[in-house]
């Protein structure tokens, strides 16, 4: 794989990242190259030596992804670095779990509490942030439950025509 090619496709996700998400950029960059790195399990050296940033930066960027559910750690026999890659298997906690949606809903009507005598405009901001809230949590699972089928069904397909 093209060396350049990577670190420009690296380049973008971290791009994205930081505009959309306010990610560190270090973070997006190793989020872009864990997705399509040879071999796909790599070692903290392997990845600041591949993006050219120090161990300390890819070990920030790494906690982050890894507090996102985003990142597995496997450590072989006989090895003592850990080798991380991007977690496959379970996409739920990436923004599909209806708690945290009700917890912001939560924090919204706290929020409306100390409102209570302020006018409409001035309560809006958060009776709009409840309610969209309340509608994600209750729409979010069945969302991810119709994503796993169409998932599987590319899948399936894709088997086929192989």
């Amino acid at each position: 794989m093209d060396r350049d090619k990577v670190l420009i496709f690296a380049d973008h996700i971290a791009r994205f990242y930081a505009e959309k998400y306010g990610f560190a950029p270090v973070t997006g960059r190793v989020l872009g190259y864990l997705s399509v790195c040879q071999p796909m399990e790599q070692s903290i050296n392997d990845i600041a030596e591949a993006l050219f940033t120090s161990r300390s930066a890819i070990n920030g960027a790494l906690k982050t992804i890894e507090n996102m559910n985003l990142l597995q750690r496997t450590r072989p026999a006989g090895t003592r670095a850990d080798l991380v890659s991007l977690n496959p298997r379970d996409w739920r906690d990436t923004g599909f779990q209806a708690s945290e949606y009700l917890q912001t809903a939560a924090l919204a009507r706290e929020g409306l509490e100390l409102l209570k005598s302020a006018t409409s405009e001035r309560r809006q901001p958060l009776e709009m942030m409840a309610s969209m809230n309340d509608f994600l949590a209750e729409r979010i699972p069945k969302l991810y439950d119709e994503w796993m089928e169409y998932h599987q069904k590319q899948n399936a397909n894709k088997h086929k025509e192989g």
